[in-house]
């Protein structure tokens, strides 16, 4: 009979499991690693290159009393998959995931490892609740712009033909008064409706675009105020509109500055992650940019709600930002998350990389 090929040689299986939302690790002697998917490297924040022999909990490790080590030998003296749902880990790269875990004999020496975070399914259900909210509200803009536009174009008409009749220098005054009210308020509405340009392709450099932003921030950012940058060197170049992405992220960071109230810290972090669904469609590679505040969080209430036109927490503020961020990221087949508790705001902007897309997911 012939020997059964190692499952991590194999091209088609590797192909199999590369597709996989799941991480799926495959363990040998000893419980070091010998494969290891995208979703794995993904949530391990670790590349296969390097992970390889390495031994699993020295990447992550189980918070509480269970250890890998005794839930890995309980599988092989059982010779039966073993199930853990909702296992919170410690990543060695730093953050944490919580996970439904299966553990199975693999069909030669060695363990096969499946990890599901929980949060999955939660990111896909946020997306669909996106696009719906999204939908409806550039739907009620574009009604609400059509409805301020016409009596403001009216009120502009009448304005100017005064302006003709009138001598008297003081009453002119009241008359361009008149018109710059109208005109702010003519651009109020152009802004509600977000982004009127399609973004306009060209190859950019994510770390120049962050770098650009970080110099017209300075001047803005109080003392007490830390940011620090944690660049992924070996991203490759994306196709995208520099000057949105210049107005995403100017937006996001000064999210995360109002946020601190002029003290704290601010952390952006780049990374290449593979095999990720944006917008219903899959992509072999995709850029992951993480604008991380140490602030007091966004209010659960508001969490649902934050993208939306004019919704703010801020009583100076026009709820814009956010909104805009996301309409320009969407525009370039991307998406914007946004993860709050105490202490940790992450707002990750995910943008395709490789122009294959693969099916709908």
């Amino acid at each position: 009979m012939a020997r059964r090929k190692n499952i991590a040689t194999l091209p088609t299986e590797n192909m199999v499991l590369d597709a996989l939302e799941s991480a799926v690790l495959i363990l040998g002697a000893g419980y070091h690693i010998r494969y290891m998917n995208p979703a794995a490297e993904n949530l391990l924040r670790i590349s296969q290159h390097q992970a390889l022999g390495q031994y699993l909990p020295a990447l992550c490790s189980v918070v509480g009393e269970e250890r890998f080590a005794t839930l890995f030998a309980d599988t092989i003296a059982a010779n039966a998959a073993t199930l853990r749902r909702a296992l919170p880990l410690a990543l060695s790269e730093g953050g944490g995931a919580v996970v439904d875990l299966v553990v199975t004999p693999a069909p030669t020496d060695g363990l096969v490892i499946e990890m599901r975070p929980m949060e999955l399914p939660a990111r896909h259900a946020e997306e669909e609740m996106q696009d719906r909210i999204y939908g409806a509200a550039q739907e009620m803009l574009r009604g609400l712009a059509h409805e301020i536009k016409n009596p403001l174009g009216g009120l502009r008409g009448a304005a100017q033909l005064l302006d003709r009749e009138l001598q008297r220098p003081e009453l002119k005054d009241y008359i361009r008064v008149i018109l710059h009210e109208v005109d702010r308020l003519h651009h109020l509405v152009d802004r509600l409706q977000g982004p009127r340009s399609r973004p306009v392709f060209a190859e950019v450099n994510i770390h120049q675009v962050l770098e650009h932003v970080r110099h017209l921030l300075n001047a803005e950012l109080p003392t007490g105020i830390a940011v620090r940058f944690d660049y992924d060197p070996s991203i490759p170049d994306l196709m995208a509109d520099q000057e949105q992405l210049v107005q995403v992220f100017l937006n996001l960071m000064r999210n995360a500055q109002q946020a601190l109230d002029r003290h704290g810290a601010i952390l952006i972090r780049t990374r290449v992650e593979r095999y990720v669904t944006l917008l219903h469609h899959k992509f072999r590679l995709a850029l992951r940019v993480d604008v991380v505040d140490n602030g007091p969080g966004i209010s659960p209430d508001l969490l649902p709600r934050i993208f939306l036109p004019l919704v703010t927490s801020r009583a100076e503020g026009m709820g814009m930002g956010l909104a805009i961020a996301q309409g320009l990221v969407r525009g370039h087949g991307g998406v914007v998350h946004c993860h709050s508790e105490p202490g940790e705001t992450v707002f990750s902007v995910s943008l395709p990389l490789s122009p294959h897309r693969e099916a709908s997911a």
